[in-house]
């Protein structure tokens, strides 16, 4: 024991003198869009959501998890395997991995995260894995209760945050809330602070087994009136800012020292009708919610907030995710849509009441009841801050219309299972065909059948006009003249900054 430890202690000097092992220096900062929340700090909570991996990927590490160039990339886990009847998968732990107390990251503390998780689809996970054993301190084992084909898509992809691991021996020490006022991971870095509604500190953890991280100290600040992130850009005061639109988007792309960053993520927006399976309402008429389908002139406004970067893809399931079924397009037809209304019963409009949003997308919101207002739906804008938004939307508290987005990853069945299928995290009801389908696909080995399966859920979907579509977002990011690496755009897909162990400043 005596040997090994010292042979750690060389190691460490080593790795640590090593040419292309500098010392972190510098600090950058990003100006977000979104009033950071604790719950984020939590891989357990995690929503079904992309948001809270931007912090995840600084402070926390996943057995799997998408890195550059690899969708499914070998983290926490050195290695994994399935056996052949697909009920047993077995991972390997990375040997020298580390949480920013010291303490290994352990078999143990994979089992534990498993069986803690919370958040998007665990009660999915759990109904089809009840069984996790510790074989040694470095090998898991997750047994299946019959063979599931997207066992990895939920637990090596960000659909969900279950392969994130926490410490279980500090976990219990300090509880949930202790964890979430001092959060403790095996990221690239670790926690130093957090002002609520002002800013979040990290700073490097040295010992990050895939390399030492570049840049000493990151400070995200939430700042979420848009001008002002662009002032502070412009003054040097963030390096990077996150979600310009319009005007501004343009200002930016013009102004001298500073890059516009367009990133095309996996994140789609669209409109949903809360209250469509309450008979008395005016949106269990499919007339009416096709008739909002046909009221928004979807590209008008992709040209007029996004630049033109966003795709208009007509579904909730992002187009490249595996399974997804290209629906046809609804025409934006305002004079469709006022005749619809009319055979549905409402030949002069009728008050819609609230439509919730994340304040965040408050200006894409304001566009849309726009056009929703000229047909004769009349809307009322009621934004909130992220974190309230989506307790709200899981909760099911919100009433009438809500302008949803999710970039979570995943491929067309985690995003049904979410946002479609009844029992899912954000759904106020269902269609029995629909979730009939969606519980005989999970199932499904035949990979045509299943893909059959999920294409015609797809279209029912469309067909029943369960939501009104807007975009595939095209996401206007910005960094200044500092950076030499942003870490926007290295994950395919991925909205935010990362890995962030490689982002740089200039001069490093």
């Amino acid at each position: 024991m005596r040997l090994r430890a010292l042979l750690l202690v060389a190691f460490t000097i080593f790795v640590a003198t090593t040419p292309g092992a500098a010392a972190p220096e510098g600090q950058m900062t990003w100006a977000v869009h979104i009033s950071l929340a604790p719950t984020w700090f939590d891989p357990a909570e995690t929503p079904g959501i992309g948001t809270p991996f931007m912090i995840l990927y600084a402070l926390h590490d996943a057995m799997v998890k998408p890195m550059p160039g690899n969708a499914m990339a070998s983290s926490l886990a050195e290695s994994w395997s399935a056996s052949k009847d697909g009920l047993v998968y077995e991972f390997v732990l990375r040997q020298g991995a580390r949480f920013h107390n010291g303490d290994a990251v352990t078999a143990d503390d994979v089992k534990f995260s498993f069986e803690r998780y919370r958040g998007a689809a665990n009660r999915l996970l759990k109904e089809r894995v009840p069984v996790v054993e510790v074989v040694d301190p470095t090998r898991v084992r997750f047994r299946l209760k019959e063979p599931w084909p997207d066992f990895m898509t939920y637990y090596g992809s960000l659909a969900t945050g279950a392969g994130w691991i926490v410490p279980r021996k500090y976990l219990e020490r300090v509880g949930d809330e202790g964890f979430k006022k001092a959060p403790v991971g095996a990221g690239p870095y670790r926690f130093v602070s957090f002002t609520p509604g002002v800013e979040l500190v990290l700073e490097a953890h040295e010992q990050y087994w895939r390399k030492v991280p570049s840049v000493k100290r990151l400070v995200f600040k939430s700042i979420v009136d848009e001008a002002t992130r662009l002032a502070m850009l412009k003054r040097g005061e963030a390096d990077v800012v996150y979600l310009l639109q319009s005007a501004l988007a343009e200002e930016a792309r013009r102004t001298p020292g500073l890059t516009l960053r367009p990133t095309p993520i996996v994140s789609t927006h669209w409109l949903v009708f809360l209250d469509q399976w309450d008979p008395k309402s005016p949106w269990a008429d499919r007339r009416v919610r096709l008739a909002a389908n046909h009221a928004i002139d979807r590209q008008a406004i992709n040209e007029a907030i996004t630049l033109g970067f966003s795709r208009i893809t007509w579904s909730v399931i992002p187009q490249s995710f595996d399974f997804f079924w290209q629906p046809p397009a609804h025409a934006y037809d305002p004079a469709r849509a006022k005749q619809l209304l009319a055979e549905a019963g409402y030949p002069r409009g009728f008050d819609a009441g609230d439509l919730w949003c994340d304040a965040a997308t408050a200006t894409m919101s304001e566009a849309v009841i726009s056009y929703l207002q000229a047909a004769g739906i009349r809307v009322k804008l009621r934004p909130l801050e992220r974190a309230a938004f989506f307790k709200g939307y899981q909760e099911k508290s919100l009433k009438n219309l809500l302008y949803s987005i999710s970039g979570a990853f995943g491929n067309a069945a985690t995003r049904l299972e979410v946002f479609v299928a009844s029992g899912g995290i954000y759904v106020y009801g269902g269609y029995p065909d629909i979730d009939g389908l969606f519980r005989e696909q999970a199932g499904e080995q035949d990979r045509k059948r299943r893909e059959a399966m999920l294409h015609r859920i797809q279209q029912l979907v469309h067909e029943k006009a369960v939501y009104a579509p807007i975009w595939e977002l095209g996401f206007i990011h910005a960094q200044g003249p500092r950076v030499a690496e942003s870490g926007l755009g290295l994950i395919t897909g991925w909205a935010f900054s990362a890995p962030y162990e490689d982002v740089r400043l200039k001069g490093k």
